[in-house]
């Protein structure tokens, strides 16, 4: 069986978020199912909080929704982020020497066009920090994830590399579930505190910025896809056994004692790493065989015997228990609801 291809372990997203992202159009009076059909995204979809889709489809949910509201922070402050802004923005700081003068005009680019944030960063010892104050209540997490994604996602592309993060506290309460953030930014994110900061290493703000024009356009043009997938948290386990996986046939995927070893460490540490990220081992397998399937359902004409055999499960009936036990949708259906709402 030959290796599946890396492009469907990019993952998938919640679709808590699908409905996140669409909670304030839905309070404007749009017509959220009009929205989701344009997105590629079967509305039947919203009635399980399990399901996910991919992440083709929330990048163009992002666009859709920004391009119907004419605002690509999503009505999420009481000022619009007007359509084009993250384009002025990007390009404008390619002349800054280094990335701690391109944050500086990020934050203040920011600072004019929204109103219920406002952003300073600065250095203490050895880390730096961007704090972020609210002018009113607190908002959702989901919030302040969107404009931190918009922020970091810049700083990592103009130095050319991921900028990871330490610490995240923010003012907000814990979401439901806050695996997928925590998986694009960093494991150590904490609520309920007294401030809103992001920590990483303050050796960052000194490397030089490495685009110019013609990469430039090639960021604009794979943007929100490129936010979404490009800057995820690396030195998580659990993404490092999903980069491992994908360069190997299902059927091939190491059981946790060969796993430890082949990563060098043992069995009970691995399994202490990913409790730490709320994750065990059977469940990561699990959740990658899952993000597999919907990609592949999403992307590709195979029948549903052949999807079972890449996954590695011993016959179709047994994927589609998994499947819908997994998303609370049977394989079939969540692929006619792509057929039936094409984008």
């Amino acid at each position: 069986m030959k290796r599946l291809d890396g492009d469907y372990f990019k993952g998938t997203i919640s679709i808590r978020l699908v409905k996140e992202a669409l909670h304030n159009a839905e309070r404007q009076g749009y017509e959220i199912n009009d929205l989701l059909t344009q997105a590629g995204i079967a509305p039947e979809l919203l009635h399980t909080d399990k399901t996910r889709v991919s992440v083709i489809q929330y990048a163009q949910l992002w666009i859709v929704l920004a391009d119907a509201m004419n605002d690509e922070f999503f009505g999420m402050d009481h000022h619009p982020m007007r359509r084009g802004s993250y384009t002025f923005l990007s390009k404008s700081v390619l002349q800054a020497a280094d990335l701690g003068k391109a944050l500086s005009h990020i934050l203040q680019f920011l600072n004019l066009v929204l109103d219920d944030f406002s952003s300073t960063h600065f250095v203490q010892e050895n880390y730096a920090y961007i704090v972020i104050k609210d002018s009113r209540q607190p908002k959702r997490m989901f919030s302040y994830a969107t404009y931190l994604m918009l922020i970091h996602g810049m700083m990592c592309w103009l130095c050319g590399q991921r900028v990871i993060l330490n610490r995240i506290q923010l003012k907000c309460a814990a979401p439901q579930d806050d695996s997928d953030y925590r998986m694009r930014f960093c494991d150590d994110i904490q609520y309920h505190t007294d401030e809103n900061y992001i920590q990483f290493d303050a050796s960052y703000l000194k490397i030089a910025i490495k685009q110019d024009k013609k990469s430039w356009h090639q960021f604009i043009q794979h943007t929100p896809y490129n936010l979404l997938v490009r800057f995820k948290n690396p030195n998580a386990l659990s993404h490092q056994i999903r980069k491992h996986f994908s360069q190997m046939p299902a059927s091939e995927w190491a059981e946790l004692p060969e796993l430890a070893q082949l990563f060098n460490m043992s069995e009970a540490t691995m399994q202490r790493r990913l409790k730490q990220e709320g994750i065990n081992f059977q469940q990561l397998k699990n959740e990658i065989r899952r993000d597999l399937a919907i990609n592949l359902l999403e992307q590709t004409a195979l029948s549903l015997q052949d999807i079972s055999g890449q996954l590695n499960f011993h016959d179709a009936s047994a994927f589609h228990r998994a499947f819908k036990k997994w998303t609370g949708i049977s394989p079939g259906a969540y692929r006619q609801t792509k057929n039936d709402n094409p984008q």
